[in-house]
C-alpha cells in the first residue's frame, strides 16, 4: 500500500478553561477521544514508515494507515499531546519553526491567531483598514492598492474561515511588505491581547529541553522553516537562507540525510523542492486536502487532512479521497 491519511493538528488544549477559548484548536478531551478512535479504526504509522514507503517502488504501508502531524512547536505539544501519544504507544511528528525556541520571538502567524481569537472580526477589519491607511506611502508606496481593492482580492472564504477572517490573515501574512505587516500585527496584538510579545512567546512554544525529551521518547521532529515564511513567495536566496538556518538550529533533532519539511502555510514551488532534495530531505508535507499517496503525489507533495475531518468532530474523512 502507498496511501496514508496524514492528519494535521495545531493547538490542542483545554479550550473551555483557557485564556483564549476562541483560538482555533482541538479541545484536549476531544483529542483523547480522537486518538482512541484512530487506534480502533486505523493503523497509526511512524514518519519513518512513510519515508520507507516513499523509497519503495510499491509502497510498504498497511491498509488504513494514518500519520499524526503537529505544526508550529506549541507548548500544547508537550503538555497535552505527548502524554496521550505515549499512553497509546503511537508516534507523533512535530514540525517546529527554528525561531520559536532559539530566539523566544512571537511569530507573526501566532500574533494573528491570538488577535483573531480576542477581537470582534468586524472591529478588526476596521482597525486593519485604519492601519493600512496609516502606513500607506510609508514603505508600501503611494500607488499601493486601496483597502477596498485589497478586500476584493484577498477576502475569499475557505472551509474553516469567513471572508473577513481570511482578509485579515492575508494582509498580515503576505499581502503587504514584511516590515509594515510586522508593525501592524504588533499594534493589533497590543490592542487586543495586551501582553508583551516576548513573555507571550515563552509561554506559547516548547523549549529545547522539551523537544529533546520528545525526540528521546520516540517522537519524530521535522522542519517547519526558521521564520515560518511562505517559502514559495521568497526569492531563491531568501528561501535557501531560511531553510539553511532551520537546518542549523534543528541539527540536534534531525538526520541531515533523512529529514522532512512541512511547508509553512503549505507554500512551496519547484525551487523549494529542488533545494530541499539536494540537502537530504526525504518528504514534504503540503496543505492540499486529500489522502496522501506516496506514489501518485510524490514524496515532496504529500497532502494532509485536518483533525476536524475525523470523529468526534466530524466524519468528513469518509468523503475525502
Amino acid at each position: 500500500m502507498s496511501k496514508v491519511h496524514i492528519i494535521m493538528y495545531h493547538y490542542v488544549r483545554d479550550l473551555g478553561n483557557s485564556r483564549y477559548p476562541n483560538i482555533k484548536g482541538l479541545d484536549y478531551g476531544l483529542f483523547k477521544e480522537q486518538i482512541a478512535f484512530l487506534k480502533e479504526h486505523f493503523t497509526v504509522v511512524t514518519m519513518e514508515d512513510v519515508i520507507e514507503a516513499c523509497n519503495s517502488e510499491n509502497g510498504t504501508l498497511p491498509e488504513n494507515a494514518v500519520l499524526l502531524t503537529f505544526d508550529d512547536g506549541y507548548i500544547d505539544n508537550f503538555t497535552a499531546v505527548f502524554p496521550v501519544l505515549k499512553e497509546h504507544n503511537v508516534q507523533g511528528s512535530f514540525f517546529i519553526p527554528g525561531k520559536t525556541f532559539t530566539e523566544n520571538v512571537l511569530l507573526d502567524v501566532n500574533k494573528i491567531h491570538f488577535i483573531l481569537a480576542s477581537a470582534d472580526i468586524h472591529s478588526l477589519v476596521k482597525d486593519t483598514y485604519a492601519l493600512l491607511d496609516k502606513y500607506r506611502g510609508e514603505g508600501m508606496g503611494d500607488k499601493f492598492p486601496s483597502n477596498e481593492e485589497l478586500f476584493e482580492k484577498y477576502a475569499v472564504a475557505n472551509r474553516f474561515d469567513n471572508k473577513e477572517t481570511i482578509f485579515v490573515k492575508r494582509i498580515l501574512q503576505t499581502a503587504i511588505p514584511e516590515k509594515i505587516r510586522n508593525q501592524i500585527s504588533s499594534e493589533l496584538f497590543t490592542k487586543y491581547v495586551g501582553l508583551p510579545e516576548d513573555i507571550f512567546a515563552r509561554e506559547l512554544y516548547m523549549n529545547r529541553d522539551q523537544i529533546r525529551c520528545m525526540k528521546r521518547e520516540g517522537m519524530f521532529i521535522g522542519l517547519h522553516g526558521y521564520d515560518h515564511y511562505w517559502l514559495g513567495n521568497l526569492d531563491v536566496q531568501e528561501m535557501q537562507a531560511d531553510i539553511g538556518k532551520a537546518l542549523g538550529v534543528m541539527d540536534e533533532f534531525i538526520d541531515r540525510d533523512n529529514w522532512v519539511l512541512n511547508y509553512p502555510y503549505g507554500s512551496y514551488n519547484s525551487d523549494v523542492i529542488q533545494y530541499i532534495a539536494s540537502k537530504g530531505c526525504r518528504a514534504g508535507m503540503v496543505t492540499k486536502v486529500a489522502v496522501a499517496d506516496t506514489k501518485a503525489h510524490g514524496r515532496y507533495e504529500l497532502p494532509r487532512l485536518d483533525c476536524n475531518d475525523f470523529p468526534p468532530k466530524s466524519s468528513n474523512y469518509l468523503n475525502i479521497r
